[in-house]
């Protein structure tokens, strides 16, 4: 399977942690998507572009990533066609509240879009969208309370 990672995921450190079976396959562009935050990262359909990290899992790297995730009740999985020649999966969140993220929330994101040479000045619209349409209370992982 093709995971395809937009938020803390992107950073290598933590995947290590979480799935050290994970293969980095490097970056990709989702076309007719948005970055934006719910707390935290998150993608919307939108007449935007998204940076993005792709990664091979494993089955047992996809059980890991449920847990962390928070799947099926936080996130839901999202299946992209065959852009790579195989299908491609996201998590996309079930709420549609939108709020700022924690700066080390945040810190980690940056230092994988480092990792993927992905530019940060996606980072920032997405931050920029994010403040322009604040609505409800997202979501704050304990470890960044």
């Amino acid at each position: 399977m093709i995971y395809v990672a937009y938020g803390s995921n992107l950073n290598k450190a933590q995947m290590a942690m979480r799935c050290p079976k994970a293969e980095c396959l490097g970056p990709w562009t989702l076309d007719g998507w948005r970055l934006v935050f719910r707390g935290v990262a998150d993608i919307v359909q939108d007449n935007a572009l998204c940076h993005v990290g792709l990664w091979r899992i494993t089955d047992e790297c996809e059980q890991a990533l449920d847990r962390y995730e928070g799947f099926p009740t936080l996130y839901r999985k999202h299946y992209f066609g065959p852009e790579q020649g195989e299908p491609m999966m996201a998590y996309v969140m079930n709420s549609d509240a939108v709020s700022m993220p924690p700066s080390g929330y945040l810190d980690s994101i940056a230092e994988g879009y480092d990792d993927f040479g992905l530019p940060k000045s996606f980072l920032g619209e997405a931050l920029d969208w994010t403040l322009a349409n604040q609505r409800g209370e997202g979501y704050l992982s304990k470890r960044y309370r």
